[in-house]
């Protein structure tokens, strides 16, 4: 199987180096000998092919089990080299056929109901806290952050994106709001804490739900900050303004068009929503085999031509479309960092394959905003055009103001 293994690689690693040391074979190298360059070796006979069959599946799976090892180079090396020659075209046929069923397959798939979304948010998100707690920011703020310069600190960038969204929504004293997907309950007090505003946010995690309840009743904000364990489809009410962050990418493509009629369903005439999410340009991709199987079942990555038709039907009108395009390569940065700087205690709670899969997971992640295409999006969203002034200096103002005044880290 490795004589198969080396004229495939050779298709497929056309720029940078890989040397391959194959379990019972004579190692060989493909690429063009530039950069990224990397070493690997196979430790059993059934690696290569696995490798020959689905290089996308398998090279997470070969590494989380230790059978395949890195002897030059880190993690984030190859698979850079990987990312950028797959982009690339001439690759190998079988690897874009396997890509164009998995495209199908995740197109035509079925809906995700309530019952299965939140057996999907507990395989994520009901982890151990003190895991997320090692790498992430003090607010415990599990998306993008927006850095104003390069050189911020990754609290200061997650208060940043947070101020940047508060500012977008153009609060009001008083007024309700509703976050969906609301995380550890951090966007919902600062929005309450900054901004004098009442908050419902909904998750679908209980251990999110826990940790957001204690937080809440610890900052004094328990009478204008409440969570529900809530699917976004069973809410009733109106609310003047509506954020998501980071929830989208688990709705499902199927379930795109019901999403976009509960929030226009959900806010009130002249309200604001704003809903965060990972994207990409370019026409629908299959999200990763390897992601959707190992971190986040049912995730999908939508392309922008995706949601938009969606939007379209919802009645709802785009006041805002901002793309945000370094900024998550570089807070998988700081998270990578982190990550590793405390790995001792992430497999003192767990166990070292299941740190190997997350080191897999952020590098691999940071690598699709590096090489891949993938953006975040920012979808400020009307029902009413006259809901929002007719310029961006409101935001402007507004973030100035909640930066000179707003609450500290």
């Amino acid at each position: 199987m490795s004589a198969l293994l080396e004229p495939f690689l050779r298709r497929l690693i056309r720029k940078g180096a890989l040397e391959v040391q194959p379990f019972d074979a004579t190692s060989f190298s493909v690429g063009d000998g530039g950069s990224p360059s990397c070493a690997i070796r196979l430790n059993d006979r059934r690696a290569a092919w696995e490798l020959l069959r689905d290089p996308e599946l398998a090279v997470g799976e070969l590494y989380g089990d230790g059978r395949l090892e890195l002897t030059r180079g880190g993690l984030y090396d190859l698979l850079a080299l990987g990312a950028r020659n797959i982009v690339a075209p001439g690759g190998p046929k079988s690897l874009a056929l396997r890509q164009a069923a998995r495209r199908l397959w995740q197109m035509l798939g079925p809906g995700i109901a309530p019952s299965r979304a939140r057996d999907n948010a507990s395989r994520h998100y009901d982890l151990d806290a003190r895991l997320y707690r090692l790498f992430l920011d003090r607010d415990m703020q599990y998306s993008c952050a927006l850095f104003e310069t390069p050189e911020m600190s990754l609290d200061e960038a997650q208060l940043a994106k947070k101020r940047h969204i508060a500012a977008k929504l153009a609060l009001a004293p008083g007024q309700k709001v509703l976050d969906i997907g609301c995380g550890w309950g951090g966007m919902a007090c600062y929005l309450a804490e900054a901004c004098g505003v009442e908050v419902l946010g909904v998750t679908l995690s209980r251990e999110q739900l826990d940790i957001a309840r204690q937080r809440t009743a610890a900052a004094g904000l328990t009478g204008r900050v409440r969570f529900a364990l809530q699917d976004y489809r069973e809410i009733e009410g109106r609310f003047d303004r509506i954020v998501s962050v980071g929830m989208f990418e688990h709705v499902g493509r199927r379930n795109y068009d019901v999403f976009f009629a509960e929030i226009a369903r959900l806010l009130a005439t002249d309200g604001v929503a704003l809903i965060h999410t990972i994207g990409h340009f370019g026409p629908p991709e299959p999200t990763s085999a390897w992601l959707r199987k190992y971190i986040f079942p049912d995730g999908y990555i939508p392309a922008l031509a995706e949601i938009a038709p969606a939007l379209a039907r919802s009645g709802l009108a785009v006041a805002d479309l901002e793309t945000l395009r370094e900024h998550y390569a570089l807070t998988l940065d700081h998270w990578r960092a982190r990550f590793q700087a405390r790995r001792d205690e992430a497999q003192a709670i767990y166990d070292e394959r299941f740190c190997r899969i997350w080191e897999y997971y952020l590098a691999a992640s940071q690598c699709a905003f590096r090489y891949q295409g993938c953006a975040v999006l920012q979808f400020q969203l009307i029902r009413s055009f006259n809901a929002l002034p007719i310029t961006r200096d409101y935001l402007f103002r507004r973030e100035a103001e909640l930066r000179a005044g707003g609450p500290a880290l």
